[in-house]
């Protein structure tokens, strides 16, 4: 079990390697939340992810011998890129086995990093059987996403980073997966601040870690928006470090995340994945299990598909009332539709989308259902604008 000398030698040799990432507070976040909030922005990071500082350091302690010979790794995101980058930049033959469901982006990001990527298998589970055969066929150091004590000494080096920048933190929300992060972090925070309080989130279609620590049985899920602790088993490494080190442990919904990673984006105009989102999700969803403490947060990630976050902040607006729809009922007759937006727009709302309907409705046959997606400033605009169609003389109702 890994210590914090572990955790300082780690530091040691990711000096000038990785980004000694800023640890900074969020006023407004705090506002909102009620804790006083502060962020550790591992989505700065060259590749986007904390998953450099494990790869580095597991990269930099290898010998001669396994250095000439090379090293492979199994993952479908953040893992590939930072084995793969340290692994170029150390000058060594680094191949990256990826289910063939992964993404071209980050296939061909990863082979960017001058990595050989291998496309095998349907599952994750397939595609690391496959690397763990030709480690030993090809004589290539096997280098684990998480289950490894050099990666999770490097992960660690993020606890000693939090502290010294902010030594007055009380409690640390940490995303967790197969544990590596937390593992690392909870050893490095509990040794130079024995009080601090440490918390595990995970998202709960994926509860792995919080099965195996606390003997519920909440059922397996098949996928998330939080992909990167999307782990089906925690490894045998941090699920000791867990149970020892590791205060208490909740989960979070996919609204939960959705709503932080548009709170990010908005308010910090910071991009994260739903992994880095995860921290902020058991803030907003558990607010009085953080009152009034100095909460740190790992933003451990932003590597985010690009179709994916538009998705999630369109929404994140329909949540928060700025993207409404309504239904007006209405005679069919000609210039119905131009004095209805005529009326939307002196309440100051925007047309997004326009629809009629009129076989698909109840109403009588010379009347039409006029569907509108409006833009709007937030829930009280939407209820002016919805007056002022009433005040014009048409049915509205909100779908």
């Amino acid at each position: 079990m890994i210590g914090l000398p572990d955790i300082e030698a780690a530091a040691e040799r990711l000096a000038g390697q990785v980004l000694a990432t800023p640890c900074l507070e969020s006023r407004t976040l705090s506002q909102i939340t009620g804790a006083q909030v502060f962020l550790k922005f591992e989505n700065l990071q060259y590749t986007a992810s904390f998953k450099e500082r494990g790869a580095c350091n597991k990269l930099a302690q290898l010998t001669p011998q396994e250095r000439a010979r090379g090293v492979i790794a199994m993952s479908a995101g953040n893992h590939a890129q930072g084995v793969a980058y340290h692994a170029q930049r150390l000058g060594l033959r680094a191949v990256i086995v990826m289910p063939r469901f992964t993404p071209g982006v980050k296939v061909e990001r990863t082979r960017g990093f001058g990595a050989e990527v291998v496309l095998h298998g349907d599952t994750l589970e397939e595609a690391r059987a496959h690397a763990r055969a030709l480690a030993a066929e090809q004589g290539l150091t096997f280098v684990h996403p998480y289950d490894d004590d050099a990666i999770i000494a490097g992960q660690g080096t993020i606890g000693l980073e939090m502290l010294r920048a902010q030594p007055d933190l009380e409690v640390l929300a940490i995303a967790v997966g197969g544990g590596g992060l937390i593992g690392g972090v909870a050893v490095a925070a509990k040794a130079l601040k024995p009080d601090i309080e440490v918390i595990g989130v995970q998202t709960r279609r994926f509860p792995a870690m919080v099965n195996a620590v606390t003997g519920s049985h909440w059922p397996q899920g098949a996928n998330t928006i939080a992909e990167g602790i999307a782990v089906g088993s925690p490894g045998e490494h941090n699920l000791a470090l867990a149970r020892r080190y590791v205060d208490d442990w909740l989960l979070v919904d996919e609204e939960d995340i959705e709503q932080a990673i548009v709170m990010l984006l908005e308010i910090e105009k910071t991009l994260v994945e739903g992994a880095g989102a995860a921290g902020l999700a058991a803030v907003l969803r558990h607010p009085a299990r953080f009152a009034g403490r100095k909460v740190g947060l790992v933003l451990c990630g932003g590597n985010i598909d690009p179709l994916l976050l538009a998705s999630i902040i369109e929404r994140g607006m329909v949540r928060a009332g700025r993207l409404v729809r309504l239904v007006v009922s209405t005679r069919d007759l000609p210039g119905q539709l131009a004095r209805i937006a005529a009326v939307v727009a002196e309440a100051g709302a925007n047309i997004d989308q326009v629809h009629h309907q009129r076989a698909f409705t109840l109403l009588a046959a010379q009347n039409v259902e006029i569907e509108l997606v409006l833009q709007t400033r937030g829930p009280q605009h939407v209820e002016q604008v919805m007056q002022a169609l009433r005040a014009a003389g048409y049915e509205v109702a909100r779908h």
